[in-house]
């Protein structure tokens, strides 16, 4: 579970910074910080024990690889899932960032297992052909062949935005000793392959995280909205450019704002459930940005959408589990992934429980950074659980009700940290579920996805269009070839830490080898058009391959104006192209509308190049 909090060991240590710890609701207990103190260590080691191949639970795992539970059978969960690995490596990393220098090792060995992973055939298809939206593989990094719930398209998302902060953690490190060079070579093409992937597939269904329902899941369109802006940041920062993410994170935004149903959030599109689900407590979790306001539109926690939405989908398990037999609207209940769960008989999870506090904690930062909260009639009902006068209006910081207000909310949320300490065992370790009865644990044991979410993302958003349009992006993918890590790595305390992880993307190993210079399959080639043109108009690039719509303008691909300006009257688009492909292209002109004018005559030409190691190119022209 991404947060800003993750500047400290645990956000609600933060949170108990951030405004006075008020008394608790029933659920929660005196010890409930003094378990976290301990709980922290329990849960960093329990992540630790499941990477291979050092992890005690994980040995037969190939280094840097994140094993999902060390159950095997009952469930059998001895496998690495792209989505949970990336939720856990996003915890490492920003405690790595944050003085925990013991993790480099493992995070280096994690992102140069991705490399090789990315470029395994799978059932979804290769690199460059839906792969990278294969849910699963084995420890050992080859493929599952198995039935299964096939493609999920969070997983390249999620693991953009880990690799990303720690990306940006090693240019950062330029005034020191600087590693914009790793940034650039080892960790952007595996970066940029996954953003490709959900530039190209965003509009497409697949199965939601829990594996069920195959449609449109809020959780993954929030998440791959936070990937194409960040990514579009890291690109530059990088000397690149991503703007098949500035195209189509627009969109992305939009598409969400439809999941919105007036009282809550809808789970997912393609289910015949009611759609309250723990899954959209985890989507905002992941649209968090720190120094946002409590935007609707990004769902963000503090948001009058999101705390409604926690409202709806937490009251939803009052009545279905025993335990919470008897707790009032407004304290804090154990939470599951939907009331209609039948997966062991439906039960509690750990990290829903986890997720239902870290809202309500990023929500309180939100609050002391603006300085304010405001009550509106879509958030009246969850505040009326808390404080019975609520009423709407916005209240200052400085008055009373605030206060007021704002120690309800943190009972409230302490008691939802309350119920997983509990019902954690007496060693502080943590299963996938617990049981609705007696909150006996249940299912995987020691499940990675637990441990992290106890670790209580941070974004920005992309503006929302008038009119959403069902439309993809062809982004770039090449192999990741570079994955040799320096010895050293200066962290921003200023010291050293020596790590001996460099490998190859043949296979995940600990030995150092030379990789030879490869010839690309494919090349990002960006054409950048100056174009003067009216508002209404539009810019496409039409051509005599089939990348480029065979000529037919209704397949034409549509450029970026995202950087036009009254001075430079920029359209852009990058698209890959097979290395080495010659063709002929022009570019038209779509009025409002839907008149098309083409440029004159004669036809452009182009060769893609197949020069050794060249992944991108900018062709620059001017509209005739």
């Amino acid at each position: 579970m991404a947060s800003h909090f993750w500047t400290t060991l645990c956000a609600l240590a933060l949170g108990h910074a951030v405004i006075a710890a008020p008394q608790l609701e029933p659920r929660a207990t005196a010890s409930l910080d003094t378990w976290l103190a301990s709980e922290t260590s329990v849960a960093r080691q329990g992540i630790l024990d499941n990477i291979g191949s050092s992890g005690a639970y994980a040995a037969s795992a190939d280094p840097g690889i994140i094993i999902a539970s060390p159950s095997t059978s009952s469930p059998d969960y001895y496998y690495t899932w792209t989505r949970d690995s990336a939720l856990t490596m996003k915890v490492l990393i920003d405690q790595f960032k944050n003085g925990d220098t013991d993790l480099l090792g493992v995070i280096e060995e994690y992102i140069s297992s991705q490399a090789y992973i990315q470029t395994v055939s799978n059932p979804s298809g290769t690199l460059s052909t839906g792969g990278l939206g294969e849910p699963k593989f084995y420890v050992d990094e080859t493929a599952y062949t198995g039935s299964w719930g096939r493609p999920q398209r969070d997983g390249p998302a999620l693991r953009a935005t880990a690799l990303i902060a720690f990306g940006q953690w090693l240019i950062k490190l330029i005034q020191d000793n600087g590693y914009t060079t790793q940034a650039t070579n080892i960790v952007w093409p595996i970066v940029r392959n996954d953003l490709s992937y959900v530039t190209q597939y965003w509009n497409s269904s697949g199965y939601d995280l829990w594996e069920e329902v195959s449609g449109e899941s809020f959780f993954t369109t929030a998440v791959q909205h936070r990937a194409l802006v960040e990514g579009s940041k890291f690109a530059s920062q990088v000397g690149s450019s991503c703007s098949f993410c500035d195209l189509q994170a627009p969109q992305v935004l939009c598409f969400l704002q439809s999941f919105w149903t007036g009282t809550y959030t809808l789970a997912n599109f393609g289910s015949s459930r009611t759609g309250k689900d723990a899954n959209t407590l985890l989507g905002t979790i992941h649209t968090f940005d720190p120094e946002a306001s409590c935007d609707d539109t990004t769902f963000q926690p503090c948001s009058a959408r999101a705390l409604a939405n926690h409202k709806v989908v937490t009251d939803s398990f009052r009545s279905v589990y025993t335990i919470n037999s008897g707790i009032s609207s407004g304290v804090a209940v154990a939470v599951g992934r939907y009331p209609e769960d039948s997966y062991y008989n439906g039960n509690p999870w750990y990290l829903c429980t986890m997720a239902a506090a870290e809202l309500l904690y990023d929500a309180l930062y939100q609050w002391n950074q603006i300085g304010s909260l405001t009550i509106n009639s879509v958030s009246l009902a969850f505040f009326q659980d808390l404080y019975s006068s609520a009423a709407t209006g916005t209240y200052s910081s400085s008055s009373a009700t605030y206060s007021t207000i704002v120690s309800a909310v943190k009972s409230y949320a302490d008691g939802y940290m309350s119920i997983v300490e509990e019902y954690a065992m007496s060693n502080g370790s943590m299963s996938e579920q617990f049981s609705k009865s007696d909150g006996s644990p249940l299912s995987a044991r020691d499940l990675t996805w637990s441990y992290a979410a106890l670790f209580l993302g941070e974004t920005s958003a992309s503006s929302v269009p008038a009119t959403c349009s069902s439309t993809s992006a062809t982004g770039t993918y090449s192999t990741a070839t570079s994955t040799s890590w320096p010895a050293t790595l200066t962290s921003g305390s200023g010291t050293t830490t020596t790590t001996g992880a460099t490998t190859t993307t043949s296979k995940s190993t600990s030995t150092t080898s030379t990789t030879s210079c490869t010839t690309p399959t494919a090349v990002a080639v960006t054409f950048d058009l100056i174009a003067t043109t009216t508002y209404g108009e539009n810019i496409k690039i039409a051509g005599s391959i089939s990348q480029l719509g065979s000529w037919d303008t209704s397949d034409a691909v549509a450029l970026s104006a995202s950087q036009y300006t009254s001075t430079n009257n920029l359209w852009f688009v990058t698209i890959s192209l097979p290395a080495g492909t010659s063709f002929e292209y022009k570019y038209i002109r779509v009025e409002s509308d839907g008149t098309i004018e083409w440029e004159s005559d004669p036809n452009r030409s182009y060769t893609v190049p197949a020069a050794c190691a060249t992944t991108a190119v900018t062709e620059s022209d001017t509209w005739k």
